[in-house]
């Protein structure tokens, strides 16, 4: 028990390797113990190593088959390790055991969403957000973005998660006195996250760094949590940071002690609630300036968070009182991306499953996104559209299959949904171009999604809500200019999708309006992105240097354009 008691304490410290090795020591002592073969598979699911950590879970299950927690654990490593039905049935089994524990339940609705598998949605819904408001449970805030919550409660869903974090971390020891700095030298800024490579993350900042990089005036460090993954734009990413840390293998502590011993001004935490972040290591408070930017559409709810960075569409004013930061307003949106990637020339329809004629509608967000609801909103529109086509993106395990069984109860045959598996970047975006107009979700839409369909000259047709996650896409199409494209409620998206799509003349035009808005509007401009984003970071350390608390700020006017 000292062993597996010790796994604990490391596995919870961020030390993977000592904490799997610790649950070894416990298995060399009592074969087959349970709880060591849980820490052991905890350990090596933290290690990446899935299809190992599968297997220690498996043995667990079976020598403590009533044992939610270790069923729980289960289903996590069988998601990463692509088994998603058998990880649905895991957190099934892990409810089953505990109907009562909400943080099951959150576990199991998050993964039924990801598998369209929309049995007891409501009251699994009902169950975790009653406990978010009673301020029972800690749910994880990043799969509460996709619950109907208003932003009260994803205030109070991120404080609660946040909580847990504080209540486990020592401080940091002390560090050496910092040598006193000249007011005009460069920011130093740094960068945390686990999406520097092939992920959506490396592809919208990539070349807003290479243009802070040839602008000089800041010193620019990118801390990875994952490793090199060979891709380009990892490698355009070193090239354009002053330094690029590989920081996964660290621990809580050892990686917030990097993080402080860099010197940062400013530290930009671009995971958040994400997954796959180090929120431990951030609340040791490794820089006087820390910044939730760019991948959690929401609030931190973390004392440990300084700022967020948002536009006014994104994340209006009347949202602020539901966020724990203090608002840092751009004065065009909050998200770049990479204007220095090509997209290659553009297949047949049939190449990609796509029927010769007729409309194709697409919807490329996760399947997380998709719902009853916004399910029912996209039949609608193929019902009032003849002939067309719903292109969407493969989900895991059976989802597609489900979702084709939703179209035909709607009265709209399965052979009208289109999937389109996982393609490399520059392939998704060529096939994008076959698109006619992108039809987004609530409550959570596009993000990533809808910036490469418009620089692919895709329309995207969106309803905003009342959370950051369901107005980036309205962000994204007002500063592009066509303000048009954020509609005000369901029967309005099914009423314009349905006009456009039975009018190819109207259709045509405004793809045309977007491809100029493209090459001609703020939207994809870098540089005065990296201009006025520098203005507004300079204000907040300017601030700090000052004695003065973070507060509100904003861009009253974006930079000229360069173009």
């Amino acid at each position: 028990m000292a062993w597996i008691l010790l796994s604990d304490v490391e596995l919870d410290a961020g030390d993977a390797r000592n904490g799997a090795g610790a649950a070894q020591q416990a298995l060399r002592l009592a074969p087959g113990h349970p709880e060591a073969l849980a820490r052991l598979g905890r350990g090596l699911w933290m290690l990446g190593r899935h299809p190992e950590a599968t297997q220690a879970l498996r043995a667990a299950a079976r020598n403590a088959p009533g044992h939610p927690g270790i069923q729980v654990w289960l289903g996590h490593a069988l998601e990463d390790a692509g088994e998603a039905e058998a990880a649905n049935a895991a957190y099934a089994e892990a409810h089953r055991l505990l109907p009562a524990q909400a943080q099951i339940a959150a576990y199991l609705l998050a993964w039924r969403r990801r598998l369209c598998d929309w049995r007891d949605l409501d009251a699994l819904s009902r169950q975790v957000r009653t406990a978010v408001t009673a301020g029972e449970m800690a749910i994880e805030p990043f799969a509460f973005l996709s619950e109907d919550a208003s932003p009260a409660e994803q205030l109070a869903c991120a404080r609660l998660k946040a909580a847990t974090v504080t209540a486990r971390i020592h401080p940091l020891p002390p560090a050496d006195a910092a040598p006193v700095r000249d007011d005009d030298a460069p920011l130093r800024l740094g960068f945390l996250s686990n999406g520097f490579g092939a992920h959506p993350t490396g592809l919208l900042t990539v070349a807003f760094f290479e243009t802070l990089r040839a602008r000089g005036g800041t010193d620019i460090k990118l801390f990875a949590l994952t490793p090199d993954d060979g891709s380009p734009i990892r490698s355009r990413l070193a090239a354009a940071a002053h330094a690029l840390h590989a920081v996964g293998d660290l621990s809580h502590h050892a990686l917030a002690a990097h993080l402080r011993d860099a010197r940062l001004d400013v530290l930009f935490d671009l995971r958040g609630w994400g997954g796959g972040g180090r929120p431990e290591a951030l609340a040791m408070r490794p820089a006087p300036l820390q910044v939730n930017w760019l991948a959690y559409p929401g609030t931190s709810g973390a004392p440990w968070i300084d700022y967020v960075l948002a536009d006014t569409v994104a994340l209006p004013d009347t949202l602020a009182p539901h966020y724990s930061e203090a608002v840092a307003w751009l004065p065009r949106c909050f998200q770049p991306t990479d204007t220095r990637r090509d997209i290659p020339p553009t297949p047949e329809r049939t190449a990609c499953g796509l029927p010769a004629t007729g409309v194709v509608f697409c919807c490329f967000n996760n399947s997380y996104k998709l719902n009853p609801a916004t399910f029912s909103r996209l039949s609608r529109v193929l019902a009032g559209v003849p002939g067309s086509v719903l292109w969407l993106l493969s989900g895991p395990g059976e989802a597609d299959a489900r979702l084709r069984l939703a179209a035909q109860a709607r009265g709209i045959a399965p052979e009208r949904l289109v999937f389109m598996p996982k393609q490399p970047h520059a392939t998704y975006l060529a096939r994008l171009r076959l698109a006619d107009l992108f039809l987004d979700c609530n409550p959570y839409n596009a993000h990533t999604t809808a910036s490469d369909a418009l620089w692919a000259g895709c329309p995207v047709l969106t309803r905003p809500g009342a959370t950051f996650a369901s107005r980036v896409a309205a962000s994204l199409v007002h500063h592009l200019g066509l303000p048009e494209l954020a509609v005000d409620d369901d029967e309005v998206f099914v009423a314009t999708a349905v006009a456009l799509g039975n009018d190819p003349v109207r259709l045509r035009a405004l793809r045309e309006r977007v491809t100029t808005a493209r090459d001609r509007g703020p939207l994809f401009d870098t540089a005065a992105f990296a201009d006025d984003f520098l203005h507004l970071v300079g204000r907040m350390v300017a601030r700090h240097r000052r004695g003065d608390a973070p507060a509100a700020l904003a861009t009253e006017h974006a930079s000229a354009p360069t173009r």
